[in-house]
């Protein structure tokens, strides 16, 4: 019978003082040794836009609406898994005395496993829509429902939002705390590309240093730029990646509190600005949008 393997993976939570806040242990599956077809058919599941985000922090803002933020333990573990049939071997370190062969049957969705996030995503969609929430056409990630007689307090000068901690941990883990800092996150006119005697750099720990930079995105515009271009060799990293990852470090370093500043301005107009590079890209000679 066809099955997926599994495997512990522990991890340290620790407070902001640095001390041991608890001791984690996750069960996750391994994807690679999943099938298409067999174990697993659409993966696909919506993922929030930065955009309506940013929106919405506005509007927030302008319209004294009240502004909260909760996070779901263990989201993974929700989904139904309805689709298609799982199995998978027993954790390691569980033993079946006097039997061989067992494996598991999933019911629900398991960290690793290739349909879960799309299986989080649509339990979260029934469970929404249950609460009276309408799903947004144009954003599926956005649920609204209407309510009045909000009464809220805000700060005269707007809203704030800033990532330090999240910097700091990340200059932390990457051994960049005590670097020099850096005034611009990207090298101007810089002649990033693929070369055929380019020197490659570890590909995990580079995808990693890219989805993190990402998140930080949210906060801060002013990395943006860096870190699309940085994104487009997550395939096939070089050193000079690396190297041009690591200034996008060390200028967070220069400004760990930099963030993004709602401003309460009075009026829903909005402003756009854009730059664009045209040809600029030495790979394909493509116009770069900024």
């Amino acid at each position: 019978m066809k099955h997926v393997g599994c495997r512990w993976v522990f991890t340290v939570k620790y407070n902001v003082d640095g001390t041991v806040e608890r001791y984690k242990a996750r069960l996750v599956a391994k994807r690679f040794t999943q099938t298409y077809g067999v174990d697993y058919h659409d993966t696909f599941a919506h993922v929030a836009k930065m955009n309506t985000v940013r929106v919405l922090l506005s509007l927030t803002v302008n319209l004294d609406w009240t502004l909260g933020q909760f996070d779901v333990k263990n989201a993974f573990l929700h989904g139904e898994l309805e689709e298609e049939e799982v199995y998978m071997s027993f954790p390691p370190g569980y033993r079946v005395i006097g039997e061989t062969g067992n494996v598991c049957k999933l019911k629900k969705a398991l960290y690793g496993l290739k349909q879960s996030p799309q299986a989080w995503f649509g339990r979260f969609t029934i469970a929404m829509k249950k609460f009276g929430y309408r799903q947004a056409n144009t954003d599926h990630t956005l649920f609204i429902k209407h309510r009045a007689g909000v009464e809220v307090t805000r700060s005269k000068h707007g809203l704030f939002l800033s990532q330090r901690k999240y910097v700091m941990d990340l200059l932390v883990d990457t051994g960049m705390l005590d670097c020099k800092p850096t005034d611009t996150p990207i090298v101007e006119n810089h002649k990033l590309g693929v070369y055929v005697d380019q020197v490659s750099t570890n590909r995990e720990r580079y995808q990693r240093l890219v989805g993190r930079l990402i998140d930080l995105s949210l906060t801060r515009p002013d990395i943006a730029y860096a870190v699309s271009v940085a994104s487009q060799f997550i395939h096939s990293p070089s050193k000079d990646h690396m190297a041009a990852m690591m200034r996008i470090l060390s200028y967070l370093k220069s400004a760990p509190g930099r963030g993004l500043l709602f401003k309460k301005n009075g009026h829903l107009d909005l402003e756009g600005y854009t730059d664009t590079n045209y040809a600029g890209n030495i790979t394909d000679r493509r116009s770069t949008s900024k």
